[in-house]
């Protein structure tokens, strides 16, 4: 694909921005050595709506990429998210063979978890071992070589929407791209603004993009709870947008500009003024009336999320607290109202885990974009693309499980 064959493309479609980063792998670690990012055009809340549109913003993004970082782009890890994105947890059971854990016992152990029932329109984007358990040992996650009679695999199953999975692929084919593999959002965004000590002791990852509101909880290194929520920064731009009797455009930038979600901290004398087209005078409005409608949007947010923690069972294990990342996050005030609905503690997580280029993209708008280059490198030795004629999904979950003992083997 470019120098050495050592690179790895993020490819983010976001319902706001279409973003791209190239990092080039290195013993130490990976460099950002390309990126660019332009608006979204054909997506809503995190699937595609229109292909034409999504195809034309993917040609752009990888046009200016690959000026930045004077490679060729020919295969990427995309993200996928959504409110149809499931996420179930399963177990399965089975007998060792040979009083030894062998990889073909791992295999089979995983294979029990996820026999479980699917809808035919829906396919199985990941399966994230959690635990394994040998004759009632639980919290091993290498059970390789272990002895033994029995052997149990707790293991958390993201499912989404065929077509929606079909339709990313299909658009990146449009642009002689190959996709290595769609990765759940917020699992990459975990890649990139987590510590290895909230990983392991709990934590819940809040992605608030433009279109959906990303949630992961995580203890003892794993996945154990995902959920996707259809709201995000674009609601509160349309929110400002009707109640200031504004345009989107005019509203997103009063919002970046002014907004902040703590009303009470705003001064109530203070003023702003909407321009008006047309060269007319422009219309004034209260700063804090502006900031309660934010502060309205972002309760209502917080509100859902607060119930998906209670929903998880995971509530009291949550130790560190959240990690908020994601466009959004970059609002003022929004991690003390968190704090003050979740009641956990609460961070805002930036990217810096890459080298390179590393300060253009350390921000929370690039979580996910450096999350994907993160999970490549872990995961690029494993093979396996993913293309439009990839249908069939036994096939693809044999494969998956395979990429995952290269890993932990």
């Amino acid at each position: 694909m470019g120098k050495n064959g050592n690179l790895i493309v993020g490819l983010d479609l976001g319902t706001t921005k279409t973003c791209v980063i190239v990092g080039e792998v290195h013993n130490g670690g990976i460099d950002v050595i390309g990126f660019a990012s332009v608006p979204s055009k054909g997506l809503r809340k995190g699937m595609v709506i229109n292909i034409e549109s999504t195809v034309d913003s993917i040609s752009k993004v990888i046009e200016e990429a690959e000026l930045m970082s004077g490679c060729k782009i020919s295969a990427v890890y995309t993200g996928i998210a959504g409110s149809h994105i499931k996420g179930i947890n399963s177990h399965g059971v089975i007998g060792i063979k040979d009083s030894e854990v062998t990889k073909d016992d791992i295999s089979r152990v995983i294979e029990a978890a996820k026999a479980i029932a699917i809808p035919l329109d829906r396919e199985i984007i990941h399966i994230l071992p959690q635990e394994f358990i040998v004759d009632e040992q639980n919290g091993i996650h290498e059970p390789l070589g272990m002895a033994g009679v029995r052997l149990e695999a707790n293991v958390h199953m993201v499912t989404g929407a065929a077509s929606s999975a079909q339709n990313i692929i299909k658009c990146a084919n449009r642009n002689g791209l190959v996709v290595k593999e769609l990765v759940l959002q917020p699992l990459a965004s975990s890649e990139s603004t987590l510590e290895d000590d909230e990983r392991e002791l709990g934590v819940v990852l809040v992605d608030i993009g433009g279109g959906t509101t990303d949630i992961a909880l995580l203890k003892g290194g794993s996945i154990r709870y995902t959920s996707v929520l259809a709201l995000g920064g674009d609601h509160i731009t349309s929110d400002i947008a009707v109640g200031l009797r504004t345009s989107l455009k005019q509203a997103e930038e009063l919002k970046l500009h002014y907004g902040s979600t703590l009303e009470g901290l705003t001064d109530k004398n203070e003023i702003i003024e909407i321009p008006l087209s047309g060269g007319t005078q422009p219309r004034k409005v209260s700063r804090q009336f502006l900031c309660q409608i934010i502060q309205s949007r972002v309760e209502e947010i917080f509100k859902l999320v607060h119930r998906e923690i209670l929903r998880s069972g995971y509530r009291e294990l949550m130790a560190p607290g959240v990690v908020l990342t994601g466009g959004t996050s970059l609002l003022d005030g929004i991690g003390e109202l968190g704090e003050q609905i979740l009641d956990l503690p609460l961070r805002v997580g930036y990217p810096n885990t890459v080298g390179g280029l590393s300060e253009i993209v350390k921000s929370p708008l690039y979580a996910t974009a450096v999350g994907l280059i993160l999970y490549g490198r872990k995961h690029a030795s494993n093979g396996g693309t993913r293309t439009q004629g990839y249908k069939n999904i036994f096939t693809r979950i044999t494969q998956g499980t395979k990429n995952w003992l290269a890993e932990v083997i």
